[in-house]
């Protein structure tokens, strides 16, 4: 995983866009690379395991650009689109973008419902339950494509109110990955993967 320095510029563009905007609280601007960035760079623990040989990624419900900007910081070789409905997210986003010349990040300011394009990954986090978000992502997801899910540790019970829907929707739990925040207290958290039968 990239250290911090590495995302020393994108800490100070996102700071001064959230003094204007709002992406994240005032309060955890002290924890954002912690809870934030390198939250967003846990899809490390997925690409080792299945692999870098994906093309496109869009990241439902972006918010402040997590974990959108950060995977596109790191991976330039995915085409990554951070989708909001909010305007004045994605234009931070745009911002963002533009300041740092991420030639492979793309925002799209719409709901996840009136898109027709399809996804090699599609992410979500800190969004809504597992059974509406995969509603909204199993659409979107191309033929053994995979949804990749950032939940606390506590999703048994998302999971378990899921199962019917994901059975519907075609969606197969893969894996559960639990990684830890770098944080004092502990914070665990998990991504739950889910394939596209």
């Amino acid at each position: 995983m990239k250290d911090r320095n590495f995302f020393a510029d994108y800490i100070n563009v996102f700071l001064a866009q959230n003094s204007k905007v709002n992406l994240i609280s005032k309060n955890d601007e002290k924890f954002l690379w912690e809870k934030h960035i390198f939250d967003s760079l846990s899809i490390e623990n997925f690409f080792e395991k299945y692999g870098q040989d994906f093309k496109t990624m869009l990241d439902i419900g972006t918010g402040g650009g997590f974990p959108a900007v950060p995977v596109a910081i790191t991976y330039p070789e995915i085409e990554v689109y951070a989708l909001d409905s909010i305007k004045k997210k994605i234009n931070a986003i745009e911002t963002i973008k533009s300041e740092l010349d991420i030639k492979n990040l793309h925002t799209i300011c719409d709901r996840a419902e009136n898109i027709k394009e399809k996804f090699d990954i599609i992410t979500s986090r800190a969004v809504a339950p597992l059974k509406v978000i995969a509603g909204y992502a199993a659409p979107l997801l191309k033929r053994d494509g995979y949804f990749i899910a950032y939940k606390s540790r506590k999703s048994d019970e998302e999971i378990n109110d899921a199962a019917e829907i994901l059975k519907n929707l075609h969606l197969k739990i893969t894996d559960i990955m639990e990684y830890d925040l770098p944080l004092e207290e502990n914070f665990t958290r998990n991504l739950i993967i889910l394939k596209k039968r």
